[in-house]
């Protein structure tokens, strides 16, 4: 009898303190979860060790893997934490001080440029060198490639020992062809080098963002290709031969070998999944506007969902540094369950950005550090177990206890230790409120009109405290928050983004021209989806543009019409632009201003099946596990404590409680009432206020 194909795919996330492991039976629907401890210094160690601890459970082997997806945070931690040395430039010839000049912009929270001193450049000057020759931005030769400079700038480079060099020349987002033949000379004199071409990096035009994000591409490349070799080797057989693939921040999957090739892509690789994962379940459950808090050991990661779809952005920051790829589009802060609490020089309490992290961890972990973090506060409030991931980690609350007592002897007042507990737990929620208003407030949105949807390790136990201090409509926790993100990376299409920039005003577009460079980016979009694989019935492609008003220096991303590209294509096209300019900006110049067409976009996807979220089968009485004082509002109080995996369909409880499971834990405070919905889903709510009964007697 033929052996059935493999159907068991795998999802791995990998945060700061865990990593996430998620399966996915393609025949039957199954889904199992579990976590490992992260290994900083070598994260594929935790990788591997996931996959093993997962196929274990499951009683599977290696022969049943179909596939395995993955987001990682290798690209992020490089820029964040690596020193930036070893990197060269190369400009044409007078553009050597493209970093220096920049842009006139000052980072927001400055008053003025008096008051702000530029970060050092990504390339220190002389490490910048410049080659002869020159295009015109439709790309044609103006001056001929003077290839002896460019062999004496790979000299140089070999000479000073760089490990990555990153080529941006003028213009050449309209012809490639000097960039490339640069690269040729540098393969031959210096071949040890890893190389990034703007032209393949970001093929439009600015050339202070194009220079950046290709040198951010370049810095990162020989870090992912030592990771995901290291993992290839861990594997070992026959996983090593299975399909392994990258999420990318823009929301898609690709090959390990395409992302080798642009490592950039992958600058919020885990945020982008967990987006997506929340976007399956909130809709499922029935809200189409959320937003997203990830919780994890070390930050916690937000995104705006509206209409299930999660926004996304062509322009973000990692750390210092500007790049322009497409991204969903997240906002982190320095809060996490590991964050660490502090007193100021002058005296106030703190929470992070400081993060115990992994290792050494949390006072209460095995090994842990010496100083208190939020998940500490929690403990000493009775709020999480005394054992974390199905007890796989057991906690030391007195130790916690003892490092709070410490902190609060260094406040005025004689705070007690619950009480600087339940404080350091009300700045964590503050802190992740206030990022919310940003997010939503100050682009006219208004929170009230969205649920918040939490999952990560540290999640549950505040999101609903912090969904009343926005008076939003509910919280929503999905099954098994702590992997959420590992299950994002099942719901994800293949993806390839192609762009190419070409600047037409409204009264001169040519509309031919248009149909024949989206007809290009169409087929290059199919072809590498094809080279990856990808069958032709599953592929689909869709069209963007950016588009400004004349005048205007920024522009907004539009959905571009699908089919002939005719007088009716641009009429749509320009309907769009206004009507998002209006939506992002709060007005438009409809009827009054013409506008200019920058660049044509092409996202090329290749369609999977989504994961479902089976309905629970049981419908017994939920039975609490256990009663545990908890502190709430000033005292420690009886509360019922629950296992998830027990609560039933419809089954609706008062706060205040607590859901156990393993990954994490859902606290509902006072005044909230928690139902379970078909799916197993947790959607707390404020509780319906109390009616007075009617008075008695006469009136």
């Amino acid at each position: 009898m033929a052996r059935k194909p493999p159907s068991l795919r795998i999802g791995i996330d990998t945060g700061g303190t865990f990593t996430d492991v998620v399966t996915l039976d393609a025949r039957s629907g199954a889904m199992r979860v579990t976590k490992v401890a992260s290994t900083p210094l070598n994260p594929a160690i935790g990788l591997v060790r996931g996959v093993d601890e997962i196929l274990r459970q499951a009683g599977r082997s290696c022969d049943d893997v179909a596939g395995l997806a993955h987001g990682t945070t290798v690209a992020t931690n490089a820029l964040l934490q690596g020193e930036i040395g070893s990197l060269g430039l190369i400009v044409t010839s007078g553009f050597r001080h493209i970093l220096e000049i920049a842009r006139q912009s000052v980072p927001a929270g400055y008053g003025n440029s008096y008051f702000w001193v530029k970060p050092e450049r990504i390339v220190p000057l002389y490490y910048v060198r410049e080659v002869d020759g020159r295009l015109n931005f439709r790309g044609e030769e103006l001056r001929a490639l003077d290839e002896a400079s460019a062999r004496a700038a790979a000299r140089f480079f070999r000479r000073h020992g760089m490990r990555a060099v990153g080529i941006c020349l003028m213009h050449s987002y309209a012809n490639s062809a000097h960039e490339r033949r640069v690269a040729d000379i540098i393969a031959e004199e210096f071949p040890d080098c890893a190389l990034s071409l703007s032209s393949v990096v970001l093929p439009e035009y600015r050339e202070y963002e194009r220079a950046v994000t290709t040198l951010v591409d370049a810095f990162v490349k020989p870090h992912m290709e030592t990771y995901l070799r290291r993992v290839h080797e861990a594997l070992g057989p026959p996983l090593d031969t299975k399909p392994f693939l990258v999420m990318q921040s823009s929301g898609g999957v690709a090959s390990a070998a395409d992302i080798v090739r642009k490592p950039i892509t992958t600058a919020l690789s885990g945020p982008a999944a967990g987006a997506l994962g929340s976007a399956v379940v909130a809709e499922i459950a029935g809200f189409a506007d959320v937003v997203t808090l990830d919780a994890g050991g070390t930050s916690t990661d937000l995104c705006l969902i509206e209409g299930a779809r999660p926004h996304l952005t062509n322009g973000g920051t990692v750390g210092p540094f500007p790049v322009r790829i497409p991204m969903i589009d997240v906002k982190t802060i320095g809060t996490g369950g590991g964050s660490i609490a502090w007193i100021s020089r002058e005296g106030h309490l703190k929470v992070g950005p400081k993060s115990a992290g992994a290792e050494p961890g949390p006072m209460c972990y095995p090994n842990g550090g010496s100083e208190p973090t939020i998940t500490d506060a929690n403990l000493v409030l009775g709020r999480i177990p005394s054992a974390l991931i199905g007890g796989g980690i057991a906690l030391d609350a007195s130790r916690s206890r003892a490092g709070l007592a410490r902190l609060a002897q260094k406040l005025p007042g004689g705070m007690s230790v619950e009480q600087l507990a339940e404080g350091i737990i009300e700045i964590a929620n503050w802190n992740q409120a206030n990022a919310i208003r940003q997010m939503t407030i100050q682009r006219g949105i208004d929170p009230r009109g969205f649920a918040l949807l939490a999952f990560g390790g540290a999640g549950p136990a505040q999101s609903p405290a912090v969904m009343d201090l926005l008076g939003m409509q509910a919280c929503i926790v999905p099954p098994n928050p702590g992997n959420l993100s590992a299950f994002g990376l099942l719901a994800v299409d293949w993806r390839t983004d192609h762009i190419v920039t070409k600047v037409m005003h409204e009264d001169a577009i040519d509309l031919a021209a248009v149909a024949a460079l989206y007809a290009s980016l169409e087929a290059d979009a199919i072809d590498t989806l094809k080279h990856n694989g990808i069958d032709p019935a599953r592929i689909r492609v869709v069209r963007e543009a950016d588009i400004r008003y004349a005048g205007q220096s920024m522009e907004i991303r539009v959905a571009a019409p699908s089919g002939s590209v005719e007088q009716a294509f641009l009429a749509d096209l320009i309907s769009a632009f206004h009507a998002a300019h209006l939506r992002t900006f709060g007005y438009n110049y409809s009827g009054q201003q013409k506008i200019e067409l920058v660049n044509l976009c092409v996202s090329g996807l290749g369609l999977i099946e989504r994961p479902q979220i089976p309905k629970l089968s049981h419908a017994a009485n939920a039975a609490r596990k256990a009663d545990r004082k908890v502190y709430f509002d000033g005292s420690f109080r009886d509360t019922p404590i629950y296992d998830r995996v027990s609560l039933p369909p419809g089954l609706r409880l008062q706060g205040p409680a607590v859901v156990e499971e393993f990954g994490s834990t859902t606290v509902i405070f006072p005044q909230q009432e928690l139902a379970v919905d078909p799916h197993g889903i947790l959607i707390i709510r404020p509780a319906a206020p109390t009616l007075p009964s009617p008075a008695s007697g006469g009136g």
